[in-house]
């Protein structure tokens, strides 16, 4: 009877971390609206402004900015977004083991940190008021091993788990 209420309970505690999660992104887009005048405006010159762009040294064709330098507002008012995510995404792992959450859940929080601080870094580093097609596409390169950099935190926390027992 004690694993069923005790179940019961890490579901509630579980639920009441994604409502806190859901509340504090919407929370979250709201200030970056308020903190970038005109961001809907920013957004759509971005956007009408993406053409099909050679990448590079390759035969590959993708969307780019035809000025990418041009859309520094947009780049920081995202920077600032994936900052705060990511400072958010620390205390929640904490919380999560305060609450003793599932390992897959820390693993998860853990990964999700490091994508939101690596994408803040990565803006903050590449797409400056310099920024190039050359550097445009090196930034969506460097996204995408942040994303590998992620799976593989994930996969070795759950498998360090997996080691001990």
């Amino acid at each position: 009877m004690g694993e069923v209420s005790g179940g019961r309970g890490r579901g509630r505690k579980e639920g009441m971390i994604s409502a806190i999660s859901v509340g504090f992104l919407l929370v979250l887009v709201g200030i970056i609206f308020l903190a970038t005048p005109n961001i809907i405006d920013r957004a759509s010159e971005f956007f009408r402004n993406l053409n099909a762009t050679q990448v590079p040294n390759t035969n590959v064709i993708l969307p780019a900015p035809l000025d990418p330098s041009a859309h520094v507002e947009i780049y920081s008012a995202v920077a600032l977004f994936a900052l705060v995510l990511g400072i958010f995404e620390v205390a929640l792992l904490a919380i999560r083991f305060y609450v003793h959450s599932p390992i897959g859940k820390k693993a998860d929080t853990a990964g999700d940190a490091l994508f939101w601080l690596g994408t803040y870094y990565l803006i903050t580093t590449v797409l400056t008021e310099t920024v190039t097609i050359t550097t445009w596409f090196a930034f969506w390169s460097e996204i995408i091993m942040l994303i590998g950099f992620s799976l593989i935190i994930r996969a070795v926390i759950l498998a360090s788990t997996r080691l001990k027992a």
